[in-house]
């Protein structure tokens, strides 16, 4: 089996040209390209597309990617807009549809600056230039006022001082505050102020339709914990005096007000022990009730757009597909516009009075891609990446599977390339994080989980959404909480066994990976669960739960959506709900991976399971760490490292079924040297 088909540049043309049927390599796992966001203008007539262009390996520069930014016309026209040396971001139109803004750091800029283009056509022109880099920003509706998110200037005092070497850190209390900046563009000086409180974070901003107040979404500090369970959303005038608080509890999503200002519209956590931000509430100013407009809604809700003051449009997700529907406020009524089935939707974008929504998507064919949803039905309006129309495409399906206490479980399952009924497979388990997180039917493919590559080279791949994920109401995603380790994971155990009964899976050649809380699962699969897996890889997994409490950055999150407890209260079950208090019976190879600078689940959690491993010397273990990388791999390089270490562990022990690890080296310089 070919593990290393990373073709370079030419090869890879070559194959497009003749258009056969071909597997997916791992450098095309990591260099497909994607929408990243999606804006329709206020007139409906274009819809502006970010593209993410990621870097080559081997070739460029290690580095994050690039963007291109695509305009299309409403007869389709493109005109794309790409310059290694700019970042477009955060790309919106302007109140009248003349303009499309964007930020950018350009030629000699110090700082990220606010630019617009004209859509006519013509040169890039500076909008606003800002000591300190501009962040999210907001045009109002009159065109007269500018408000914008920034950290401010660097202090130059710190820069000297560390050049000196006084470089301490106060953990936790040294903090950067982004703040809120107001500017009146009707004067000639135009200048920014703060309207926002000196120890006040915002993390989101928006003008009210009146022109005259913002509504914001802001934390008491920048932690990631107060983000995430602390914020609140308020509405200010302009010189930043709170006029209206708006109560809630437990994570937030999105909020806008709609055209005529009566209702707002929120995403939110039911309550403050629900573990994600999926139930659409909408205020109503004149009555001052917050209502959830869809109540029995079995599913997350992920984005929406006011359409007119009494309806709008939402997406959700229901089980392993998504959806898109239209509601009216005044009945509470119900309107299906995209049906489930018809490609995974992430997000979308409509405006006041215009019928159409721009939609950002995929399905199992292709990553997210700009669609348009009008009157005459959904449109594809991009192509990233041509050449998978010359990949073979793996079977995949949504299955339904019991649990032993006869819970309904879902999951996806992709079949190997040349699959054939009655011959059974090595399978992978690849098991998601969160765990308030779930796995759609659409492009799975990551660096993490090559599913195109290793179904063609033999492997069966599952994807359980266990008790405890998201997209089946707030009653089951609350459904693994205080009880880390426990049903949970004992459902992906059940759906191995599901697989084995399918006659698709061979037991006695079983992987299970996953990052995060996924890593987690791994390190218990190959610790307490060890008799079921064959070969784990765990990436930015947690092995000791008293540990991880005192090294996350989110442990208020942990007890209020997770543990529901704090480790003093039970320090034994905390210690037997960890991998590391099983590592003596482990017998499972286990490839451990991490960022070095994660600071979700710090990279002691992988070194402790290494260290206890290495030290019983029962099994198969290795340790990598990525420098740079925080929790999850960003940057290409390390990406396709991961990648294929990753394919190379589950060959080794799944396929081959050897009874040592392979070589640590990759190579790396073989694949240069071909360049």
């Amino acid at each position: 089996m070919m593990l290393f088909r990373t073709l370079g540049t030419v090869s890879l043309l070559a194959l497009a040209v003749t258009g056969q049927a071909r597997e997916m390599t791992l450098v095309e796992t990591v260099t497909a390209q994607s929408v990243a966001s999606v804006d329709l203008s206020p007139n409906g007539q274009y819809t502006a597309v970010l593209k993410y262009i990621p870097r080559t390996p081997y070739q460029d520069d290690d580095g994050s990617g690039y963007t291109e930014l695509v305009l299309i016309d409403a007869q389709g026209n493109e005109t794309t807009y790409f310059n290694r040396e700019d970042k477009f971001s955060r790309v919106s139109f302007g109140p009248n549809s003349q303009y499309l803004y964007f930020t950018a750091k350009r030629g000699d800029d110090e700082y990220n600056e606010l630019y617009r283009m004209p859509i006519s056509g013509g040169a890039v022109q500076p909008f606003y230039e800002f000591e300190g880099n501009i962040g999210s920003y907001d045009l109002s509706g009159d065109g007269e006022s500018l408000i914008f998110t920034s950290r401010g200037k660097p202090d130059a005092d710190d820069k000297k001082l560390a050049k000196k070497g006084f470089k301490a850190e106060v953990y936790e209390e040294d903090l950067n505050y982004t703040h809120l900046y107001h500017v009146d563009l009707t004067t000639e000086q135009s200048t920014a102020t703060q309207i926002s409180g000196a120890e006040q974070h915002i993390l989101s901003a928006a003008f009210h339709p009146d022109n005259t107040h913002i509504l914001v979404r802001s934390a008491p500090t920048p932690l990631v914990d107060d983000n995430y369970m602390s914020s609140q959303y308020q509405l200010l005038n302009t010189e930043g005096n709170v006029q209206k608080s708006f109560e809630t509890a437990g994570k937030l999503g999105q909020a806008s007000f709609s055209p005529n200002g009566r209702y707002l519209a929120m995403i939110s956590a039911a309550n403050y022990n629900d573990p994600s931000a999926g139930t659409l509430f909408v205020w109503d100013t004149q009555n001052e009730e917050m209502r959830n407009v869809l109540p029995d809604y079995e599913g997350s809700i992920r984005d929406f757009a006011w359409r007119t003051d009494e309806e709008l449009v939402w997406l959700g997700h229901r089980g392993t597909e998504s959806e898109v529907q239209a509601l009216t406020l005044k009945f509470l009524e119900n309107r299906v516009l995209v049906e489930p089935g018809e490609a995974i939707f992430t997000s979308l974008d409509g405006e006041a009075g215009i019928g159409q929504v721009a939609l950002r998507g995929n399905r199992p064919e292709h990553p997210n891609e700009a669609f348009l949803l009008d009157n005459q039905g959904l449109e594809r309006l991009t192509v990233s990446n041509p050449w998978l129309d010359d990949i073979t495409m793996p079977r995949q399906q949504t299955i339904t599977y019991e649990a032993r206490d006869g819970l309904e479980l879902e999951g996806i399952l992709v079949y190997p390339t040349d699959y054939q009924e009655g011959q059974s497979y090595p399978t992978v388990m690849v098991i998601h994080g969160g765990p308030e997180s779930h796995y759609s039917n659409g492009w799975l493919d990551r660096y993490s989980a090559p599913v195109k590559h290793a179904a063609a080279n033999g492997y069966a791949l599952f994807f359980p959404n266990y008790r405890g994920s998201t997209g089946r109401g707030v009653e089951f995603s609350m459904l693994s909480q205080n009880d880390y380790a426990g049903k949970e994971f004992d459902d992906i155990v059940d759906a191995k066994q599901h697989l084995v009964d399918m006659g698709i899976t061979d037991a006695e050649r079983v992987g299970i990976t996953g990052g995060s809380y996924g890593g987690y699962a791994s390190a218990w699969g190959a610790t307490k669960q060890t008799e079921h897996f064959a070969a784990s890889v765990m990436f930015v997994g947690i092995s000791d739960n008293i540990s991880k409490f005192g090294t996350t950055d989110i442990a208020k999150e942990m007890h209020a959506v997770h543990a529901r407890s704090y480790p003093w209260e039970k320090w034994q079950w905390y210690l037997e709900r960890s991998p590391i208090y099983y590592a003596e019976q482990a017998r499972t190879p286990i490839l451990i991976m991490h960022g070095k600078e994660d600071t979700r689940v710090h990279p002691s959690q992988s070194m402790e399971l290494y260290r206890y491993l290495k030290t019983h010397g029962k099994v198969p273990v290795r340790l990598v760490l990525y420098p740079g990388e925080g929790h999850g791999n960003r940057k290409m390089a390390a990406q396709l490292d991961y990648g294929m270490r990753m394919m190379r562990w589950m060959n080794t022990f799944l396929v081959e079924k050897a009874e040592t690890k392979p070589p640590f080296e990759l190579p790396h310089a073989e694949n240069m040297s071909e360049e």
